[in-house]
């Protein structure tokens, strides 16, 4: 199995590229896809998070974050649609 360690690798690049799309992005959509992909992350950290300290609560806390992060993005997605 892979070490933990390599996971935070591959997430620290993943959030540093959502950071850059996020200051450099040319259109409001694009910032915005790219703080759903750092949500998303956010997500998958917690989840490392519940496998590494053997704690299951960070799996609820993970879901409910995901889903909460997921209705802001249409929220706003609507928003800039002009729909709501």
């Amino acid at each position: 199995m892979i070490g933990i360690n390599v996971y935070l690798a591959l997430i620290a690049i993943a959030t540093l590229l959502s950071m850059y799309r996020v200051f450099r992005g040319p259109t409001t959509v694009d910032r915005l896809v790219a703080v759903d992909i750092m949500t998303t992350i956010t997500a998958g950290l917690m989840v490392l998070f519940a496998l590494y300290y053997e704690r299951m609560i960070f799996l609820d806390v993970a879901l409910v974050y995901a889903m909460l992060a997921f209705g802001g993005v249409i929220a706003f997605a609507r928003y800039m649609e002009g729909g709501l």
